[in-house]
């Protein structure tokens, strides 16, 4: 993310209300018996300065983060909390916002501001290939079996990258969203995943109707609104669907909303909102056990070569 992007990110920090529906808090009390109860560290440093805002864990205990500083990518065992930069950037301007890994240990990557998608081997820090979309702000990603979807927060479209076959696609594909779809003035599209029944995609639109959920058709972009009650996600980033529960990291808000969905995606219920004394506003998650894994993007500071940077745990719902 360039500088004026992490000013915007900051002001909109600063600026946007706080607003939720009322659940049940899930707070310090299930984070000491957590402790407790798991060997593995609850928290672990990232390197100093180095902006985390998307995390990926595979189908080992190893997590991946991307950094809005240059692109670098940091793995992490989750044992023991020590990593390492596996990946170089392609330097300032070349962020990583989101970031998925697949069962053949290749990093899927959202490039925001620079527009780009890029791909990484996991095993070997290489990078793969850099797609040009054209876009905005390429935000977040989430992997299906035929492609990998991405959003971007300042055009009403998606992006779709082919997987699967037996060479890398040359281009990606856009998606015009439409339907209950409503572009706002600044940060719009967000968090990305799939509906329990994997027919449609769940997208965070935070300005539609002060901020929730869209149900889109892969097929048409036709989106619509999903159900989610009295609750708002105007702060809503990354979110993670485990079964039929979604959590959605609301970051300025320091709290993960839990929704129980239906199948097809159309309908949800909070159930639960997690907070933690340890948050410093968190972006997204990913899962591995009982537990929820987030970096801490602190986007309330001005980020300096200096700045202190961390994932925490928490327990899942």
């Amino acid at each position: 993310m360039a500088p004026a992007d992490r000013s915007f990110a900051r002001r909109r920090l600063l600026t946007t209300a706080a607003a939720l529906s009322g659940a049940a808090l899930v707070g310090g009390t299930a984070h000491a018996a957590e402790t407790r109860q798991h060997p593995w560290p609850a928290q672990f440093p990232l390197p100093d300065g180095f902006q985390p805002e998307g995390i990926t864990i595979g189908a080992h205990p190893v997590a991946y983060f991307g950094s809005l500083d240059n692109g670098d990518i940091y793995r992490a065992s989750l044992a023991t909390g020590r990593g390492s930069v596996i990946s170089k950037g392609l330097g300032t301007g070349h962020a990583v916002v989101g970031l998925k890994t697949d069962r053949h240990g290749t990093l899927f990557l959202a490039g925001g501001g620079s527009g780009e998608i890029r791909t990484v081997d996991a095993r070997t820090g290489e990078i793969l290939k850099v797609y040009a979309t054209g876009g905005a702000f390429v935000n977040d990603v989430i992997l299906t079996p035929g492609a990998a979807w991405f959003t971007d927060s300042f055009k009403p479209q998606l992006y779709r990258l082919a997987r699967g076959g037996h060479r890398p696609p040359e281009a990606v594909d856009a998606l015009p969203l439409t339907g209950d779809w409503e572009q706002g003035p600044d940060f719009t599209a967000n968090g990305i995943e799939r509906t329990p029944d994997g027919s449609a995609l769940l997208v965070v639109n935070a300005f539609a109707n002060g901020g929730g959920l869209m149900r889109v058709d892969p097929r048409t972009g036709v989106a619509r609104t999903v159900d989610l009650g009295t609750a708002k996600l105007p702060n809503g980033d990354g979110l993670l669907l485990l079964g039929r529960i979604l959590y959605a990291v609301q970051q300025q808000q320091n709290a993960i909303d839990v929704f129980r969905l239906n199948d097809t995606g159309t309908k949800g219920t909070a159930i639960a909102r997690i907070t933690d004394p340890r948050f410093r506003i968190p972006t997204t998650a990913a899962a591995w056990g009982r537990r929820l894994y987030l970096p801490n993007a602190r986007f309330d500071v001005e980020p300096t070569p200096g700045t202190d940077y961390d994932a925490v745990a928490v327990r899942q719902v």
